[in-house]
């Protein structure tokens, strides 16, 4: 580890109103712990920022004692790019502040905050914004890769309903970037995650939903995985933008509604949201229920922010997690044959593959208007390696390296660089497809010494 100078080090802890964490610190081994528990940096210095001009200074220490930088939100990115071997983390677990203007229908949110911190206030007024699934993710990670949810369909990614950040740049200079300021930094911090300087504030648009959702699950047989697949493909793509269905293959968890002699079998689950009333909520999901004989189900209308947390208890942090990722414009037999045979034999019973459908508003944006270039995917796959102990590595990791191989040939173009881990940067070329030119130009301007490389990387 690159010791960080002693006096130096007192220098900046009398900068910063934060509070600067030093490996020889009782709390040391706690605060750089992150959400991927594979994940085992030791950082030379931990800056806790208090507000914008702590990031500031942490930058220019780094800078000064050529030290690797990187930038933590909440420590959920799967890469674990939040932390860097013997260099500064700029961490904003301090800044999680959102303040919501329901007359102007905004949010301005720190980038240390999480997806429930935003759905709480934004909620407050029955507002929302589209996120992700899992309330401990944060913002900032998930807004700079793009971000989707289940109101993708309705209302496009995190990133359009974006209308500005606050930012510092790889020179020290905080800016503001819209689409009539800095709009070429503007375009390219939606979606470029993370490349282009530290996000200190973000201005989102919010859209109203009330505060009840028509939601729930319903469990197939792993048996009959084939049909309903088939029938999902058929039929999702049928349905209202309010409506949205993911298809998830894994063990069943010790779910209430579900008899006992289920709990741990191998089954496919359909997680259902609809932004509307249940009689009508009732009339969309009725026609699932006959792709195959459900094993159980639990679906009525439930507090939006409750659901945004349903699945959190199978996203806990400690475990060790390996992802995989796919694109797909349509769903084929193939892939289907694929997940089966592969959800057939997962290793750990924390594993899961996942279909989600974000067709709709997000295929409506062209593919140059943001740096996120992959607006023609319809449906977005994940393989979730997730497991608890080291000695289960190899066979975790192989398991979803072999079924991302297998399920290839019916991808479309296009990576989610959320989803991507740390040693695929031979795709970032792939995830940005037709924006990647325009993108290492804007690199070459706005940070031509890399100094923001702890992420799916995009040279200068």
């Amino acid at each position: 580890m690159k010791e960080a100078k002693s006096e130096t080090v007192a220098g900046l802890k009398q900068k910063v109103q934060g509070r600067v964490v030093m490996p020889d610190d009782r709390e040391y081994n706690e605060v750089r712990q992150i959400w991927n528990a594979m994940i085992d940096k030791k950082p030379a210095v931990i800056v806790q920022c208090a507000n914008a001009k702590d990031a500031q200074m942490a930058l220019r220490y780094a800078k000064e004692n050529e030290l690797d930088l990187s930038i933590r939100g909440a420590g959920h990115n799967i890469a674990g790019n939040s932390l860097c071997d013997g260099g500064l983390v700029v961490d904003f677990i301090r800044m999680n502040k959102v303040r919501v203007d329901a007359g102007k229908k905004k949010a301005y949110v720190e980038p240390g905050a999480t997806l429930g911190d935003v759905d709480k206030a934004c909620q407050a007024s029955g507002l929302a914004l589209p996120v992700g699934i899992n309330s401990t993710t944060g913002i900032a990670g998930l807004t700079l890769g793009g971000g989707f949810g289940w109101l993708s369909r309705k209302y496009g990614m995190t990133i359009d309903s974006l209308t500005s950040v606050d930012m510092i740049t790889a020179e020290g200079e905080a800016v503001h970037a819209s689409s009539s300021e800095n709009s070429d930094l503007f375009w390219a911090v939606r979606g470029g995650g993370g490349n282009f300087g530290i996000v200190t504030q973000f201005e989102f648009d919010l859209h109203n939903i009330g505060t009840e959702v028509f939601a729930g699950l319903l469990v197939f047989p792993y048996a009959q995985a084939k049909q309903v697949l088939a029938h999902y493909r058929d039929y999702i793509l049928s349905t209202p933008v309010e409506f949205n269905a993911w298809v998830v293959m894994r063990k069943a968890p010790p779910l209430p509604f579900l008899a006992e002699d289920v709990h741990g079998q191998d089954v496919l689950v359909a997680a259902i949201c609809y932004f509307g009333g249940a009689e009508e909520g009732e009339k969309l999901v009725a026609p699932m229920r006959t792709f195959g004989d459900p094993m159980g189900e639990h679906i009525g209308m439930a507090p939006y922010t409750a659901w945004q947390q349903a699945f959190d208890p199978l996203l806990t942090p400690g475990f060790r997690n390996y992802w995989k990722s796919h694109n797909f414009t349509e769903l084929h037999d193939g892939l289907f044959s694929a997940m089966i045979d592969y959800a057939g034999k997962m290793p750990s019973p924390h594993c899961e593959i996942f279909i989600g459908v974000v067709a709709g508003k997000t295929n409506e944006v062209p593919a140059d208007a943001t740096a996120f270039s992959s607006r023609d995917m319809k449906f977005v796959m994940n393989v979730h390696g997730r497991w608890e102990a080291a000695a289960d590595d190899d066979k975790c990791i192989g398991w979803s390296r072999e079924f991302f191989k297998a399920s290839a040939p019916y991808a479309s173009g296009g990576a989610y660089v959320n989803f991507m881990t740390e040693e695929e940067a031979s795709r970032v070329k792939a995830a940005y497809g037709v924006n990647y030119e325009r993108l290492a130009q804007l690199k070459a301007k706005y940070d031509p010494l890399n100094t923001f490389r702890m992420n799916q990387n995009i040279k200068p």
